[in-house]
């Protein structure tokens, strides 16, 4: 868990420098999209945490 709460903060950093900076969009459109991608990577892997437990 920890991991993907320093990749979060990694991606989020990345998206608002290159949204600041116009030469770097491009920058903040992967920061973003990696930012998408870590949340959802992170709510699959909790999800399987969880009916391991159960089970």
């Amino acid at each position: 868990m920890k991991t993907v709460i320093v990749l979060l903060v990694l991606w989020l950093i990345v998206a608002i420098v290159g949204f600041a900076l116009k030469g770097l969009l491009w920058i903040g459109i992967i920061g973003a999209v990696l930012f998408v991608g870590t949340i959802i990577f992170g709510a699959i892997r909790r999800g399987n945490r969880r009916a391991v437990d159960r089970g």
